[in-house]
C-alpha cells in the first residue's frame, strides 16, 4: 500500500494537534491585536471629536429692537458680548451666534470708545457672525461646550418664551455643558428645564439685573416682567450686589452675572468652569 494511503499512527496525532494549537493561538493573538487597534483608533477619533466640540461656545443674542411702546431702540448690549468674547477667544474657543429670528441682531450700548467693543466690532469674522446669526433650528447643540445668553433690554421680550432656544440650553446642559448668562440674559433661563423637567434655576444660586437696577433706569413699568422676581418665582436662590456692582454667581455648571459691569467676569468664570 502506498505510504500516502496508510492510516496515520497514533504517535503522529500529538504533533499535529500541537501544531494546530499553535496556529489557533497565533490567529487569536492576531485577531485580538486587530480588535485593539480598531478600538484604539475609534477612541482616538472620539477624543479628537470631543476636543473639537469642547472648543465651541454658543452665544445667544436678542432679535428684539424696541423697548416696549417707548419707541426707544434696544437689542443685545455690545459690551456684554464683547467682553466675554475676548476672554474666551483669547483662550482658543470659537464662538457662534444664535438669535430667535436669525440674521442681523440689533445692537445697543454701542460704545466704540470701549477698546474691547471696538476690537469685537472691527473683527471681520465675528462682525459677520453677529450680523448673520443662526436660527435655533440651525444649531447642533452637541457641538457646544457652553451656551451664554447676552443681555440688553431686548432679551426681556423674546428670550424667555423661545422654546427652541430653551431646548438648546437643556441639551447642552444634559451633555455636561455650561449654561451661563449676564444682566438681562437670564431672561432666557426662566423657562429652561433640565432633563427631568425641573426648572434649571430651581434651587440654584442665580443673579441677574436686579429690580433695583431696573427701577434706577426707569424701565420697571416698561419691561414685560421683573426678571429678579420671575427667577425667584422659578425657585432661584437670588443673589445680588449693589447697583452696578460687578457680581457673578457660580452654581456648579450654571453661571450668571448681574449687569454689564459683570460681563468680563462671567467670561472668566465660564473659562474656569471649562478648564474643569
Amino acid at each position: 500500500m502506498p505510504h500516502w494511503l496508510s492510516t496515520p499512527t497514533v504517535s503522529t496525532l500529538p504533533g499535529n494537534y500541537s501544531g494546530m494549537k499553535k496556529i489557533t493561538t497565533v490567529l487569536a493573538i492576531v485577531v485580538a491585536a486587530l480588535l485593539l487597534t480598531t478600538m484604539s483608533l475609534r477612541s482616538t477619533a472620539q477624543t479628537k471629536k470631543s476636543i473639537t466640540m469642547s472648543k465651541k461656545i454658543l452665544f445667544v443674542v436678542t432679535s428684539h429692537d424696541k423697548k416696549g411702546n417707548t419707541g426707544q431702540p434696544t437689542g443685545f448690549y455690545l459690551g456684554e458680548v464683547s467682553h466675554p468674547w475676548e476672554v474666551l477667544v483669547n483662550a482658543g474657543y470659537e464662538i457662534d451666534f444664535v438669535s430667535p429670528k436669525g440674521g442681523k441682531a440689533p445692537v445697543d450700548g454701542f460704545d466704540l470708545n470701549d477698546p474691547v467693543n471696538k476690537k469685537f466690532w472691527e473683527d471681520p469674522v465675528y462682525r459677520a457672525k453677529v450680523e448673520n446669526t443662526m436660527k435655533p433650528s440651525e444649531v447642533d447643540p452637541s457641538q457646544y461646550a457652553a451656551i451664554f445668553y447676552a443681555g440688553g433690554h431686548g432679551a426681556m421680550w423674546d428670550l424667555a418664551d423661545d422654546k427652541a432656544l430653551a431646548d438648546l440650553a437643556t441639551t447642552i446642559y444634559a451633555n455636561g455643558g455650561i449654561v451661563s448668562a449676564v444682566c438681562h440674559g437670564p431672561a432666557g433661563l426662566v423657562n429652561v428645564k433640565d432633563a427631568n423637567g425641573k426648572y434649571l434655576v430651581d434651587g440654584r444660586k442665580i443673579n441677574a439685573f436686579t429690580n433695583e437696577e431696573e427701577e434706577a433706569v426707569k424701565m420697571e413699568k416698561v419691561v414685560p416682567f421683573a426678571l429678579e422676581s420671575k427667577l425667584i418665582e422659578r425657585g432661584a436662590k437670588f443673589e445680588k450686589a449693589g447697583l452696578w456692582q460687578n457680581h457673578v454667581t457660580v452654581d456648579q455648571r450654571v453661571i450668571t452675572g448681574q449687569n454689564p459691569q459683570s460681563a468680563k467676569s462671567v467670561g472668566e468664570a465660564i473659562l474656569q468652569a471649562l478648564k474643569k
